[in-house]
C-alpha cells in the first residue's frame, strides 16, 4: 500500500572535511543528537530519452536505512516534493507505475543511475524533545548505468520534519551559510550524478523563431501539455483541484487550436481538439458533479430549520455519494485508456514537429492581437443573441453558448499576454467576469434539473416536495439576476479601449 510524504529540503556543497556549524545557535534548536551512519543503495529508473529526469521526477528503489522500498517523486516548488513510497519488491509496484503512466506512456523504464551514499545523519531537536529536521551528511558514489560513468560527491541535506514552520530551514541555512557552505546548485542527487556523468536530459528544440507567432502558440500549447501530463498523477491521488485544473488545461490547449488555427494547421489540430474535448467531458463527470454537490449543500445548508421538510440532507448525501463514486471510476478509467495514451503521444509529437503555418512566421503581435479581437467579436455576436431571446430554455442554452466562447476568449488573451502585455491581461481580466457570471448562471440551470428531479422522487415515494420547490424557485431567482447583470458585465468588458489597445 502505498503512502505519502511531503518532503520539504534543502541541499548543499560540502566535502568530507567540511564541519558541521554548532546549529543549536539557531533558535528554535535546543539539542542535535547524532544518529549515526547509514549506508543506502539506490537505483534510479527512467525511460532511454530520460522523461521523467526531464520534468523532475524521479523513481528509485532504495535499500538499507528506515524507507526501503520504491519511491516516486513529483515536484510541488522548488525544495518541496511529494514521495510516494511502495514496499520493497523487485519489479515496479503498479500503483506507482500509474502515477508514472502520462510521462511513460508506451515507453519501457529501466536502471539509468545508481547511488550508494553512506549517510551521516544527525536530529535537530526542540527543548521538549520534539524532531525539527534531519541534518544529514552524504557521501555520494554514482556510476551511470550501464556505462560504467562514475561520479562522487559529498552534499549536506537538511529535511523539515512534518508540520514544523519552514522557516526553520531559512534559520539553518542561514547559519551554514555564515560557515561558508553554500547550497547546491543541483535540485536532487539524480539530476547532479546525470550531468557528472554525462547523461543530462535533452533540451527541447525550439521549433519556431523566437518573436514569431509560432513560438508564441507553442510556447502556450507546450505550457497546456505540460500541465496534462503533470496534472495525471494528480487526479489518480484524488487531490484536491487535480480534476479542475486538468480539465481547464485540456480546454486551454483546445481552445488554442481554435483561436490561433491560422498559426497552426486545422488539419492537425482540429482531431487533436477532438480527443481533448472527449477527455475534459470524460474528466467533467467528475467535476460538474463536485460542483453541483457543493452548491446544493450550500443552498440547503442556508435554509432555516422550519423550511427544511423531509429527509432533504439523507438524499443529497446518498445521491452525492453514488454519483462521486462513479465519476471517479469514470475518469480513471479515461486516463487508462489507450486512446488517452495516443492523444498524450500526438500532443508530443506536435509540439516535436509542429504544422506552422505562413502566419507563424510573422511578427507575434500582430497575429496573436487579431486572433483575440475575432474572439472578441464572436463572444460579442453570442451574448446579444442570448440577451435577444425571451427568458427559457433557449435563452439558457444560448447563454451557454456565449459561457464557452467567453472561456476561448478568456483563453486567448491568456495565451497573448506574453506578447501583449497589460492589454491582453485586461480584455482577460474582463471577459472573465463575464464568464464567472454566465457560469454562475449555467450553474443554476444545472441545479434547477437537479431539484426538478428530487421533487419528484419526493413526491413519487410520499415526502414533502416543499423544500426542493423552494430551493428551485431560489435557483430561478439566481439566474434571473444574472441575466440582469450581464449587459453591464458586457459592457465593461467591450469597451472601446480595451480592443483598441491591443495593437498599440
Amino acid at each position: 500500500m502505498a503512502e505519502t510524504k511531503r518532503e520539504i529540503e534543502r541541499k548543499y556543497e560540502a566535502t568530507e572535511d567540511t564541519p558541521v556549524p554548532d546549529l543549536t545557535r539557531v533558535s528554535a534548536v535546543s539539542e542535535v543528537v547524532d544518529r549515526g551512519v547509514m549506508e543506502l543503495d539506490a537505483v534510479y529508473y527512467d525511460t532511454p530519452d530520460l522523461r521523467l529526469a526531464a520534468g523532475g521526477v524521479t523513481l528509485r528503489r532504495r535499500t538499507g536505512g528506515s524507507d526501503a522500498g520504491w519511491h516516486v517523486k513529483f515536484p510541488v516548488a522548488a525544495g518541496v516534493r511529494d514521495e510516494v513510497r511502495a514496499p520493497l519488491a523487485d519489479t515496479l509496484p503498479g500503483e506507482l507505475a500509474e502515477l508514472l503512466r502520462s510521462r511513460v506512456r508506451h515507453a519501457e523504464v529501466g536502471p539509468v543511475v545508481r547511488l550508494r551514499s553512506a549517510r551521516d545523519v544527525r536530529h535537530l531537536l526542540a527543548a521538549d524533545g520534539t524532531l525539527l529536521a534531519e541534518l544529514s551528511v552524504d557521501t555520494v558514489h554514482a556510476e551511470r548505468l550501464p556505462t560504467g560513468a562514475a561520479a562522487a560527491w559529498t552534499e549536506i541535506e537538511v529535511e523539515l520534519d512534518d508540520g514544523v514552520d519552514p522557516a526553520l530551514l531559512d534559520a539553518v541555512g542561514k547559519r551554514l551559510g555564515k560557515a561558508g557552505i553554500r547550497p547546491s546548485a543541483a535540485p536532487s542527487k539524480l539530476a547532479r550524478a546525470l550531468a557528472e556523468t554525462g547523461a543530462e536530459p535533452p533540451a527541447a528544440p525550439a521549433p519556431a523563431k523566437p518573436g514569431t507567432a509560432g513560438a508564441a502558440v507553442l510556447a502556450y500549447v507546450r505550457e497546456q501539455a505540460e500541465a496534462i501530463v503533470a496534472l495525471d498523477p494528480a487526479v489518480r491521488r484524488d487531490l484536491p483541484d487535480a480534476v479542475h485544473q486538468l480539465r481547464v488545461a485540456c480546454r486551454r490547449a483546445r481552445g488554442a487550436f481554435k483561436s490561433y488555427r491560422r498559426v497552426l494547421d486545422r488539419d492537425v489540430t482540429d482531431p487533436l481538439g477532438d480527443e481533448l474535448k472527449w477527455l475534459a467531458a470524460e474528466l467533467g463527470v467528475a467535476r460538474d458533479q463536485e460542483v453541483l454537490d457543493a452548491r446544493l449543500t450550500a443552498r440547503v445548508e442556508e435554509l432555516p430549520p422550519d423550511l427544511t421538510l423531509g429527509p432533504v440532507k439523507a438524499r443529497l448525501r446518498r445521491r452525492d455519494a453514488a454519483l462521486a463514486a462513479n465519476a471517479r471510476h469514470q475518469a480513471l478509467a479515461a486516463l487508462d485508456s489507450d486512446r488517452y495514451l495516443t492523444l498524450l503521444d500526438a500532443l508530443a509529437a506536435l509540439l516535436v514537429d509542429p504544422p506552422l503555418c505562413k502566419a507563424a512566421r510573422r511578427d507575434a503581435d500582430a497575429v496573436l492581437a487579431r486572433a483575440v479581437r475575432d474572439d472578441h467579436d464572436r463572444l460579442g455576436g453570442r451574448i446579444h443573441r442570448a440577451l435577444a431571446l425571451p427568458p427559457g430554455h433557449e435563452r439558457d442554452l444560448a447563454l451557454h453558448a456565449a459561457r464557452k466562447a467567453a472561456k476561448r476568449t478568456r483563453y486567448a488573451a491568456d495565451a497573448a499576454r506574453p506578447v501583449l502585455g497589460k492589454p491582453a491581461g485586461k480584455l482577460a481580466k474582463r471577459v472573465k467576469a463575464v464568464q464567472s457570471l454566465l457560469g454562475e448562471h449555467q450553474d443554476s440551470v444545472v441545479a434547477r434539473a437537479a431539484l426538478r428531479d428530487f421533487g419528484i422522487m419526493a413526491h413519487g415515494v410520499g415526502e414533502s416536495a416543499f423544500t426542493w420547490g423552494l430551493l428551485y424557485g431560489r435557483e430561478e431567482a439566481v439566474a434571473a439576476a444574472a441575466e440582469r447583470e450581464l449587459p453591464g458585465v458586457w459592457a465593461r468588458a467591450s469597451a472601446p479601449g480595451l480592443r483598441a489597445a491591443l495593437s498599440r
